[in-house]
């Protein structure tokens, strides 16, 4: 390795980050994962990022690529293997203000994107999540505060400029390379290190955001009703019930409604949401007119020794009852994983299933459950975990990746239903036939 990498470095002018520097611990682990790879190499630009990927490929070691790195699966970091981390190119720049179009560098952060948006009344539907990075987030799909009314943050995509894994690279959009593009969106990191994203911006006013809380005992209603009042609500409302918090007293902890409405006029807001207000006996209510850099939150990092285990699943139509009962009288006894439900439909599902490799469109809700501790605690808590999954699992259907800890067989096949599997498989053999970029929710070559 160290003869290879004295030969890299002729062409690399970025970080070559090994066991033993000062800087290696912190370059070794991610947000959620701790990892000890041979090397952590940190591009200074796009001809790093393809010495880079021409280095791993002639390895043979595993490689990650790390955006933001909180991958619950641990996607940015691995042992023994090779790392391409993106921090250094974080760039965001407008460069064309007619039309908002963005470029943003394969390492910039949704909260960065934030910040240089907004002094221009501009905004991308993104996260919500300060340091989530834009990569890892667009890649496999993108679901926050502004999904309803703005989409996916890969339905903001209007062009992405890829390495290949043969070094190449490319430019993916609706004209260029059109089945490249279409993987891209949902496809995740299958097919190569995004050095650069176009996305088209929206203009943006402050938007109403905060939680109103409930008393535990109200759950069933409130869920409920929250459920029954986002199928009518405009679509400038984006919401989350979250229940069973463990860090808030566990089955004893308020039902929170969390929101956003994407707006300023506050009769508007009113309206969208004080049908929520009457779902029950109100404990707190915190919603103010706010920026919405200033909804996204920080990121917190794992502590060393605790895992984080998370699955999700999306939901519709006239299974939402069955699903909604099911997770109430579990976040009524004490034990149950913390579980938070996400309103979608709106602008995701006028996208067309077949439109990108983002698939489950015509969802209503998500749902997503997590439990944390050190192993031991997340090992006992399994066996409840996997029977409210059991009796969920009638009811509900495929895998959000964003939102996933673990990426087998199973995982990979709930991600990508099998239409879309076939096709991404396809391409995966035309632009990565030896599968160097597997560490993701991999689709192996056709």
């Amino acid at each position: 390795m160290s003869t290879t990498l004295d030969t890299l470095r002729h062409d690399f002018s970025g970080d070559v980050i090994e066991p033993g520097t000062p800087e290696y611990a912190q370059a070794a682990r991610t947000m959620l994962t701790s990892g000890s790879p041979a090397v952590v190499l940190r591009p200074a630009g796009v001809e790093d990022v393809r010495a880079a990927v021409r280095f791993a490929a002639g390895s043979g070691l595993p490689l990650s690529v790390r955006g933001g790195g909180h991958a619950f699966a641990g996607f940015g970091t691995n042992d023994g293997g090779i790392v391409i981390d993106l921090a250094r190119l974080a760039g965001v720049e407008i460069v064309d203000k007619d039309r908002h179009l963005v470029r943003i560098g394969g390492g910039a952060t949704w909260g960065a994107v934030a910040d240089a948006l907004a002094p221009h009344g501009l905004a991308i539907s993104s996260g919500d999540t300060r340091s989530v990075g834009v990569g890892g987030l667009t890649l496999s799909g993108g679901i926050g505060w502004k999904v309803r009314k703005h989409g996916l943050a890969l339905d903001s995509l209007v062009a992405a400029e890829v390495v290949t894994a043969d070094g190449r690279l490319v430019r993916a959009d609706a004209g260029h390379d059109p089945d490249l593009w279409w993987a891209l969106r949902g496809g995740g990191g299958n097919f190569g290190v995004v050095t650069a994203f176009e996305f088209s911006a929206h203009p943006t006013t402050d938007v109403f955001h905060g939680r109103i809380t409930f008393p535990a005992a109200e759950l069933p209603g409130v869920l409920r009703g929250w459920a029954d009042h986002l199928r009518t609500a405009p679509e400038e409302l984006t919401s989350i019930a979250a229940f069973a918090n463990p860090f808030a007293g566990g089955a004893e902890a308020p039902v929170e409604i969390q929101l956003t409405f994407d707006g300023d006029d506050p009769r508007l807001a009113a309206r969208a949401i004080d049908p929520i207000r009457a779902l029950g006996t109100v404990l707190t209510d915190d919603v103010t007119l706010r920026p919405y850099g200033d909804v996204l939150v920080e990121g917190v990092a794992a502590p060393p020794g605790v895992r984080l285990v998370t699955r999700s699943a999306f939901t519709g139509g006239e299974q939402v009852p069955a699903v909604l009962r099911i997770l109430a009288e579990t976040g009524a006894v004490q034990g149950s994983p913390f579980v938070a439900v996400r309103s979608l439909g709106g602008a995701v599902a006028r996208v067309p299933e077949q439109a990108t490799a983002f698939a489950h469109r015509q969802a209503e809700l998500m749902v997503v459950t997590t439990t944390a501790g050190p192993p031991p605690v997340v090992e006992a808590a399994r066996p409840a975990l996997d029977a409210l999954w059991a009796r969920l699992a009638p009811h509900v259907g495929g895998a959000y990746a964003n939102f996933l800890a673990t990426a087998g067989e199973d995982d990979v096949a709930a991600v990508y239903p099998a239409a879309t599997h076939r096709r991404l498989a396809a391409i995966k053999r035309r632009y990565d036939p030896r599968n160097l970029f597997a560490g993701n929710h991999n689709v192996r070559p056709q």
